[in-house]
Formats: C-alpha cells, sequence, structure tokens
C-alpha cells in the first residue's frame, strides 16, 4: 500500500474509540502515540506484561489468559507494536468478533496477516496489500507541536545566542555497546562545533556514565545548554529551537525525529551500529535529510522528512472502508 500521497479520505469521525497496546517501553509508545494523535483520537493505553510461557512465546504463540489490559469494551481501532504486543493485538482481534480495526507498526515476525494494517519502514521486506511501506515511521514531532514551543519558546534555551545546535545522544542498548572510543569521536567532534554554535545537548537512560558526564562538563564549559534531569524534558524544544541537529545513531525513532524539524540532521554512526538500521539511515542520506557528523556547521539544504501525517491518512483510509464493512455485515 502507498502512503507517499495522502489519501482522499478524511481522519476517523468524533467519538472513535482506541487502544494503544504496548509492553510500556518509550521506543514503542512514541510511534504508536503520533499515530493517535495525526489520526485526532484520545487513545487509551493498554500497557500489557504477559507471563511465561507466554512472553517467550510472542509473536507466534497466544495471549497470556491472565492479561487484564485486554478487557472490553473493546475499541474501534487498536494500533500495537513490540514483539509481545502481537498476540495481545490478535487477541483483541478475535474477542472482538473481528469489530476492533487493529494496525501494527513495524514488521510482526509473523506475517501480514497479523493486523488488518501493517506499517513498517521501507527497508524491511513485509509486503502485502494490507502493508503501508515508508521510509520514515510516525511519532509525535507534530509540526503542530512545534510550532507551539516556537511560539513560546524554554527560556533556558531560548537565551542561548544562535546558531543553536541541538545534541541528542543515545548509548548502550540491547543490540550493542557505545564504545569509549565513539565517546572519545563524539566528543571531539562537538568540540569542533562548539566553536560556531551553541550547544543544547540531552542524553539517553542508555548513555554511559563517563560520556554523560563529559558532555555536561562540555556544555559548562562552552556557554551552552545540557538537561541533567531536571525541570520538564526540553526534548521537543531542542529540536524547536535548533538550526542544525546532532543525533547519535544508535535510536532510529530519534532520528527519525529530528528529520521533522526541518534543519539540518547531521548523523553520529558508533562503530558498532545495528546492522538493521544501516539501511534506513542510507536511505534518509540520498533523500538529503541526514548529513554525516564532522564536527563542522555547513551550508546545508535541509529537507524535513515526516511521514506521520500521510501515515495516517492511509490508517484513516482503511478504517472507514473497514466500518463501511461492518455496516453491510449488520445490515445483512
Amino acid at each position: 500500500m502507498d502512503a507517499s500521497s495522502p489519501p482522499s479520505i478524511g481522519l476517523p469521525p468524533p467519538g472513535t474509540t482506541a487502544w494503544l497496546v504496548t509492553d510500556g517501553k518509550a521506543g514503542d509508545l512514541a510511534p504508536c502515540r503520533g499515530l493517535a494523535e495525526a489520526l485526532g483520537l484520545a487513545a487509551e493505553e493498554r500497557r500489557i506484561a504477559p507471563r511465561p510461557p507466554f512472553s517467550w512465546l510472542a509473536p507466534r504463540g497466544p495471549a497470556d489468559p491472565r492479561e487484564r489490559a485486554l478487557r472490553p469494551p473493546w475499541p474501534d481501532l487498536a494500533i500495537a507494536t513490540g514483539r509481545r504486543a502481537v498476540p495481545a493485538l490478535r487477541a483483541v482481534k478475535r474477542r472482538s468478533d473481528g469489530t476492533t480495526f487493529t494496525v501494527f507498526l513495524r514488521d510482526p515476525r509473523i506475517g501480514a496477516r497479523a493486523a488488518d494494517l501493517i506499517w513498517v519502514p521501507a527497508h524491511d521486506r513485509l509486503r502485502g496489500a494490507n502493508v503501508i511501506v515508508t521510509e520514515t515511521g510516525p511519532h509525535p514531532v507534530s509540526p503542530a507541536r512545534l510550532a507551539a514551543a516556537r511560539d513560546n519558546p524554554d527560556p533556558r534555551l531560548a537565551a542561548l545566542p544562535r546558531p543553536r545546535a541541538a545534541v541528542l545522544v543515545g548509548g548502550d542498548s540491547r543490540h550493542g555497546r557505545f564504545s569509549d572510543e565513539d565517546a572519545r569521536a563524539l566528543l571531539a567532534g562537538l568540540e569542533r562545533l562548539a566553536g560556531a554554535a551553541r550547544l543544547m545537548i540531552t542524553a539517553s537512560r542508555r548513555t554511559p556514565g563517563p560520556l554523560r558526564a563529559a558532555l555536561a562538563d562540555l556544555a559548562r564549559r562552552q556557554g551552552g545548554f545540557f538537561w541533567d534531569g531536571n525541570g520538564e524534558n526540553p526534548y521537543l524544544a531542542l529540536l524547536a529551537l535548533a538550526d542544525t541537529i546532532v543525533a547519535t545513531a544508535d535510536s532510529a525513532n530519534m532520528v527519525t525525529e529530528a528529520c521533522a524539524a526541518g534543519v539540518p540532521v547531521l548523523l553520529f554512526e558508533p562503530g558498532n551500529l545495528y546492522a538493521r538500521h544501516r539501511p534506513l539511515f542510507e536511505a534518509l542520506k540520498r533523500h538529503g535529510a541526514v548529513h554525516p557528523f564532522t564536527g563542522r556547521v555547513e551550508a546545508l539544504r535541509s529537507k524535513p522528512l515526516d511521514m506521520t501525517l500521510a501515515i495516517a491518512q492511509a490508517v484513516a483510509n482503511a478504517y472507514m472502508g473497514h466500518r463501511d464493512a461492518l455496516a453491510r455485515r449488520t445490515a445483512r
């Protein structure tokens, strides 16, 4: 299914109920929340916690029958992502007697029949009549939120002189370790960048402690900003007020969110970059949405890339078709 151009149909009607089904991981909740917001839905978050052996058997096995999050009344639409959410989403479909329209984000690993509609990034192999394929996925960094953050700027950041560079730093994950060599290379590049732009730095819970401390020291020495966890999270403000963005490539979500800001995105690639992310980042480079991080502020053309609204409109189109089919079934 092609989501490169918006379908002609509008969004779901007011009163449409929706669930977001995940195991609570931030990286799974973010795209689900972004899609629900783009659909205009006030979705209810249903966090699943399957116990063994059901957690071991996901995504192919059944849902945990003791799962408290999966109780009626069933929603009109359910959006899910994450390996452990696949059985739960299938259970919602079955227990609702097919009335709930189900959407899964990313490859469910059991084929296209896992949900009524599936979104995958272009580098994944899954294809089908019910599969939406785009370069980037849905996320909550919407144009409206960016505009609001610019209209009411975070005073901690607005006081910094321009140009400003937002620095989004990840770290270790189950796919690889952010090595000491990676940390030294990133810090060296940021030292150079600090000579041309004020740094606005945020780190992740996954950022190694020594790197976090070095980033905080860099911001202090260069008159920049480092978020130490106190006060309101400035993540959205960083994107909204930046003239350029540096993002580490250990998080695909973080990079695709940065691409929506409409400024040049400079990508720092760790030495052990997760292999499944490589095709995405290469595609973003070809599009001109990201550029290699060299420690310099260059005169780069920004090519904002955000497929959230197009994906939402494709979901709305399919959902409205599902509603029509239900109405015909009821009228028989």
